[in-house]
C-alpha cells in the first residue's frame, strides 16, 4: 500500500480498514488513516445533490478479448434506471424478500447487487470463497440467511453438478425462489440438475449481459416457460436482434448479438478517450450506428435465445467457425474432466492445433 501511495499523487487520503487484525493501524503509510478515526461524533449531516442523468458514476474495467483493458464510464440515470427495470420485472424480486449473488468488487454482478435495495430488499453478501472449505459452503449459508434470490455463475452450477452435489436433500432451501445464473452460457445439463438436485419449484433465470452496459440484454420473465439450455426473453427496452455479415436479421440461426437501438446504461463514455475514437472502435466499427456486441447468438422464433460464445474468440477451423461454448458444452459432459481450457493455435504453415489442458 505504501508503494501504491507514493505512485498515485493526487490521493488525497487512504482509510485503513481493519480486517484480519482489527488492532491494525496504519503505521508508515502516508495520508492514512483508520477507519475507526474517521468516525467523528460531530459528523455533519449526509447531504444529497441532484446531479444530471448522464452524471458518471462508477468506472468498471472490462479485460475484453483483444487489446488493453476499457475503463468504462457509466452513468447515475442508466444504471439506477437498468438495474430497477431488471429486478423489478425480470427478476421478480419483492420488497421485503432477501437478495444474493455471489461475486467479487471486480465484477460487474456487484454493482448491480445494489438495485434489490431499489426493490424494497435485503442485499445478502458472502465474505470468502465459493469453494472452501467445499462447494456446500453456499448452499449453507442459503438455508442459513433464508434467502430468497440466490445468483451465482454458471461455472459454480456446473462445479457442483460435476461434484454430484444434492443441495435439495442437504439443506432447507424452502425460502429459495430463484436462482439467477450468469458469467458464461449455462449447459443444458446444468438446468437439469438444478430441478433435479436444488428445488423442483424454483425458477432458473439465466442471464446474460456485460461490463460494457452493466445489467443483462436478455434474461428471465416470471410469465414464460424455463426451456433447458435456453435464456427466456430478452430484456424489456433492449433491441436485440441477431445478425448475419451483411447485417440481415436472423432467425433460428446463429448470428452476431447486435443491439439497434441505444438502451440507457450504454456508456457515457470511456476514461482517457476524450474523442471517443476507443469507444467507437469497440462497439460501432461492424455495422454502422449498430452496437455489436461481440457474442453468437441464436433467437428462436419462440422468443428464447442460446448464446453460444464470444464471437471475437471464435475457433475458425478450416473455414468452420466453432464457438468456445460449444466445445466446452460437450467436454463438461465427461465426468472424467475437472476443468478445461480450449485453444486454437495457428501455425506458421497455415495449418491449426487445438490443444486441451
Amino acid at each position: 500500500m505504501k508503494e501504491l501511495v507514493e505512485q498515485l499523487p493526487s490521493l488525497q487520503l487512504l482509510i485503513l480498514l481493519p480486517y484480519l487484525d482489527l488492532e491494525s493501524k496504519p503505521a508508515g503509510i502516508p495520508k492514512a488513516v483508520s477507519w475507526n478515526d474517521t468516525f467523528r461524533a460531530d459528523a455533519p449531516a449526509l447531504q444529497f445533490e441532484p446531479v444530471p442523468f448522464e452524471h458518471p458514476i462508477w468506472v468498471l474495467y472490462s479485460s475484453g478479448t483483444t487489446g488493453i483493458p476499457k475503463a468504462i464510464v457509466h452513468s447515475h440515470g442508466g444504471s439506477l434506471l437498468e438495474h430497477l427495470k431488471y429486478l423489478a420485472f425480470h427478476n421478480d424480486v419483492h420488497p421485503g424478500e432477501r437478495f444474493f449473488w455471489f461475486s467479487t468488487t471486480g465484477w460487474m454482478m456487484w454493482n448491480f447487487v445494489q438495485a434489490s435495495l431499489m426493490a424494497g430488499a435485503t442485499i445478502v453478501l458472502y465474505d470468502g470463497s465459493p469453494g472452501y472449505p467445499n462447494l456446500h459452503v453456499l448452499w449453507e449459508f442459503a438455508e442459513k440467511a433464508r434467502i430468497h434470490h440466490f445468483g451465482t455463475s454458471a461455472p459454480y452450477l456446473v462445479a457442483c453438478m460435476r461434484q454430484g452435489l444434492r443441495p435439495g436433500a442437504e439443506n432447507d432451501l424452502s425460502a429459495l425462489r430463484s436462482i439467477g445464473s450468469t458469467g458464461s452460457p449455462l449447459p443444458p445439463d446444468a438446468f437439469k440438475w438444478v430441478y433435479e438436485e436444488v428445488k423442483k419449484d424454483l425458477w432458473l433465470c439465466s442471464m446474460a449481459g456485460g461490463t460494457d452496459v452493466c445489467t443483462a440484454f436478455v434474461g428471465g420473465c416470471p410469465l414464460e416457460p424455463v426451456y433447458e439450455g435456453e435464456i427466456q426473453c430478452r430484456a424489456l427496452g433492449c433491441a436485440l436482434e441477431s445478425w448475419d455479415e451483411k447485417g440481415q436479421p436472423l432467425l433460428d440461426e446463429v448470428g452476431e448479438m447486435v443491439i439497434t437501438k441505444p438502451m440507457p446504461s450504454m456508456p457515457v463514455f470511456f476514461w482517457n478517450d476524450p474523442e471517443g475514437e476507443r469507444y467507437r472502435s469497440s462497439y460501432f466499427e461492424d455495422y454502422k450506428g449498430v452496437w455489436r456486441h461481440g457474442d453468437w447468438v441464436k433467437l428462436s422464433s419462440r422468443g428464447t435465445l442460446v448464446i453460444t460464445g464470444r464471437s471475437d474468440a471464435t475457433l475458425n477451423r478450416q473455414g468452420v467457425r466453432i464457438g468456445t461454448a460449444e466445445i466446452y458444452r460437450v467436454i463438461d459432459t465427461f465426468p472424467e474432466i475437472k476443468d478445461s481450457l480450449i485453444a486454437n493455435l495457428e501455425l506458421p504453415n497455415g495449418d491449426h492445433h487445438m490443444p486441451y489442458t
